[in-house]
């Protein structure tokens, strides 16, 4: 049942309904797409850091990402700290299902950042760092994708409560989309290295720039195909409810051979754009595909949403934090805007 508040409940307000799960299915919805894009291109850095031309390429990756990877992370605990309060059974039902993929998230993320910040200071084990940094990249960027696959596949739940195993979240269809997830990344990651970086090291990412493109597009096609074959609900939703969703395939094939022409012509800036145009695209049509279930397959958006009360509370201050927080994020990106280059700063 749709969970509302009307204009008798809050005197002064014009509007005649205010549907508040709807708002919440908004604000998450970004911030968790504002984490995939931003942490997205820093943490596919971090995978491709073994394959760099040499440790001077290594250092200016590192350098590109130096003043921006912690604010990038700021998205993932507004939209879990937003996810906990608006959706609690989302958090009921989530945790105990996906509690190793969460572990090894969280692991990732924990290794990377000790990594990077150990790297700056070592000389003799630096090496070691530099491995450290890219294992916790990829496990991290590994896990969103099995947890998202986790998502489309559904999960076990009797009286509100997860009734599944510790390992039902892997399946041969988590690891294809976890495995999608490290190679998109990667391709944020190196069209992030094209656009600020010069010379050899941009050469080369730009090469692997277009190796990644083709294997994420394969993996767009196999997971599309996969996924309505799998859910019954996403393959009626397609042929029956929304025949308009087939304009995503398009526009995602388009897209790439925008993001294709970009590498060809030696474009700076453009194979980035057009990569977060990409996860933009996977993004809107995975929700759409999934809509409108929180927990798949029996709970909506509806079902998991808390009081009315609570969401309104919450919704005060998130009004009051997210101008603060894509503000900020906005002047440091425009601090830190051009080429890096060896001895223009440091970490």
């Amino acid at each position: 049942m749709h969970r509302k508040i009307t204009t008798s409940d809050l005197p002064g307000l014009d509007m005649e309904l205010i549907d508040l799960t709807l708002i919440w299915i908004g604000i998450i919805g970004l911030g968790m797409f504002m984490y995939v894009l931003m942490d997205g291109f820093d943490l596919g850095v971090g995978i491709l850091f073994p394959f760099a031309p040499d440790d001077q390429s290594r250092d200016l990756m590192m350098m590109s990402v130096a003043p921006v990877w912690d604010g990038n992370e700021t998205w993932l605990i507004l939209a879990g700290a937003g996810l906990l309060a608006a959706f609690p059974l989302v958090y009921a039902v989530f945790l105990p299902a996906l509690y190793l993929g969460v572990f090894l998230l969280l692991a990732g993320l924990i290794f990377r950042g000790i990594a990077f910040e150990f790297r700056f200071k070592s000389n003799k084990n630096r090496r070691w760092w530099d491995r450290s940094f890219s294992i916790g990249s990829t496990v991290a960027a590994f896990a969103q994708g099995a947890v998202v696959g986790a998502y489309i596949q559904g999960f076990e739940v009797v009286d509100r409560q997860y009734a599944g195993g510790a390992f039902d979240w892997l399946s041969l269809f988590t690891v294809m989309t976890g495995l999608g997830v490290v190679t998109g990344y990667a391709l944020l990651g190196a069209t992030w290295t094209v656009m600020k970086t010069e010379g050899e090291t941009q050469t080369w990412a730009t090469r692997v720039s277009k190796r990644l493109l083709i294997a994420v597009f394969a993996f767009f096609i196999v997971v599309s195909l996969w996924t309505p074959l799998a859910k019954p609900h996403v393959m009626q939703t397609w042929l029956d409810g929304m025949q308009w969703l087939w304009i995503f395939p398009l526009l995602t094939t388009l897209v790439s051979l925008w993001v294709w022409r970009g590498l060809k012509r030696g474009h700076q800036a453009t194979p980035f754009i057009g990569s977060m145009l990409l996860f933009g695209l996977f993004y809107v049509g995975l929700l759409i595909s999934m809509w409108p279930y929180a927990v798949p397959p029996d709970f909506t958006f509806w079902d998991a949403a808390s009081d009315p009360g609570s969401q309104l509370f919450l919704l005060l201050g998130m009004l009051f934090l997210i101008p603060i927080v894509l503000m900020y994020t906005a002047f440091n990106y425009w601090v830190f805007r051009g080429k890096v280059r060896l001895g223009a700063y440091d970490h």
